[in-house]
């Protein structure tokens, strides 16, 4: 299951949003810094108004969502890198997650007190920003040490692929860019994959604001990192309602999504993924793969034995298959179209899975 890491400045509102979008209350949201020591975790159901609808002309018994793993990490602050706060402990757990949703405050409220004790989203995303890069530099140094030492006689030629890309990386950082603006070949990319670096990460922020007031801030980085705005008091009390409740109250306030469809829907462009669908009368199911997948890996999301063994793919569009009434219907109207191992999987596709035993 893919993991998005909510980090962010301590009394940003990280904890409120983590406990909201999981609906539970399991992440302390106190009123001073530090109070999440330990990350806390949380599996959030992708809402999908598709599988209903599959469900319905195929009479599954069950609906199975995708999900995702949200973990709720405790705030870092300036010199994290260097062991301040709570340091190197929770840059460890940020190393642990797929993606990065950075937490920004805009919102106003005096009985919270924030860290630096003024508002500024920007001034908060450059300080968690650098602590990364200068942990990454850490690891990138550290590195490159290990290689230089041992770069000796007849193994320093096969080594200076490694120190020279490395070298590349270490320069990116030290300009106080992150690494992932570097382009790498895939080669290159199979040795930083090892450095499990943090600005490595997909990352995007989250302005949490004011009660339906749109944030200020119209780009929190120049560096094409993207953002969303939620409410993160907003969301803690949607959580409070039923879903139709939450709903009602939504239309009410004129607001088309919640926090957490906006968030999922971002995180997905993200982290590049599609979600693929099967059904039947045993289960309706969504399944996520990475953009520019192939049948055969598709087919080994639902068992590894599936890759080996693919023959071929019965595939058609989501809406044809509502509109046909399911796949006795579907077979014989032109739109069921029979894929093999080179077909690449789309959002929104349904697949029935031929494989040989």
């Amino acid at each position: 299951m893919l993991s998005i890491g909510i980090v962010g400045l301590p009394n940003v509102g990280k904890s409120t949003l983590f406990n909201a979008l999981t609906r539970s209350k399991q992440a302390d949201a106190q009123n001073y810094p530090f109070c999440t020591i330990d990350p806390n975790v949380g599996v959030v159901e992708v809402p999908d108004v598709r599988l209903q609808k599959l469900a319905q002309v195929s009479n599954s018994k069950k609906i199975i969502p995708t999900a995702i793993e949200f973990v709720d990490i405790a705030g870092l602050v300036k010199g994290a890198s260097e062991g301040q706060g709570l340091g190197n402990k929770f840059l460890s757990h940020i190393r642990e997650v797929d993606a990065i949703v950075q937490v920004v405050r805009e919102f106003s409220d005096n009985n919270i007190i924030h860290v630096n004790n003024k508002i500024d989203p920007k001034g908060d995303s450059e300080v968690i920003n650098l602590e990364l890069i200068l942990a990454d530099l850490e690891t990138v140094k550290k590195r490159l040490g290990n290689l230089k030492k041992d770069a000796k006689g007849a193994a320093a030629k096969g080594m200076q692929t490694q120190i020279d890309l490395l070298e590349k990386i270490k320069t990116q950082l030290e300009s106080e860019k992150f690494a992932n603006t570097l382009e790498f070949t895939e080669d290159e990319l199979l040795i930083v994959k090892d450095l499990h670096l943090l600005t490595m990460k997909p990352m995007m922020y989250v302005v949490n604001i004011d009660e339906g007031i749109r944030s200020k801030e119209k780009g929190i980085s120049d560096n094409g990192i993207p953002q969303i705005d939620i409410s993160a008091k907003l969301e803690a009390e949607l959580a409070d309602l039923s879903p139709e409740e939450a709903s009602e109250y939504l239309k009410e306030l004129g607001i088309e999504q919640s926090g957490l469809d906006k968030l999922i829907v971002a995180g997905y462009k993200l982290l590049n993924l599609v979600t693929f669908l099967t059904s039947g009368e045993p289960e309706t199911r969504a399944w996520t793969v990475k953009a520019g997948s192939k049948a055969p890996e598709a087919a080994g999301v639902i068992h590894t034995d599936f890759i080996k063994g693919f023959v071929k793919a019965d595939v058609c569009d989501w809406q044809d298959f509502v509109a046909f009434n399911g796949w006795s219907g579907i077979k014989t109207s032109g739109k069921l179209r029979l894929e093999g191992k080179d077909y690449v999987v789309n959002d929104g596709d349904v697949i029935y899975f031929h494989v040989a035993t």
